[in-house]
């Protein structure tokens, strides 16, 4: 798995995870890797990935079964994409039109990139 600096690598881990509940490649109720295994996977210390379950597990994403696992919850599919419905509304697009401000990219602009990449 190849990080960033822009957001904390437990944050990552826990994109990957969401981000395969939105491609439904996830389902509720489905056993997750554990803390152990994901960390080889993805050549990461285990308190790292603690922490993403942690959050995972704060935002309803994710229960623990003692001795048993981690699973995901119920309604997992709405949670998750209330979730990174809310983190593109209030983090990317501020971002990005800041960014489009500094560039001095337009609205018009803007919509006929995302139409060349839509399609």
């Amino acid at each position: 798995m190849d990080f960033h600096k822009q957001q904390p690598i437990y944050l990552q881990i826990a994109d990957v995870l969401l981000e395969d509940i939105l491609q439904k490649k996830l389902s509720d109720g489905e056993r997750v890797p554990s803390v152990r295994e994901l960390a080889l996977s993805v050549q990461v210390n285990p308190n790292t990935v603690q922490r993403s379950y942690q959050w995972l597990q704060d935002e309803d994403i994710i229960v623990q079964k003692r001795g048993i696992g981690f699973f995901l919850c119920d309604k997992v599919y709405e949670k998750t994409l209330s979730i990174k419905r809310d983190e593109l509304i209030k983090v990317t697009i501020p971002e990005t039109i800041k960014q489009m401000k500094l560039l001095g990219i337009g609205i018009k602009e803007f919509e006929s990139i995302y139409q060349s990449i839509h399609n």
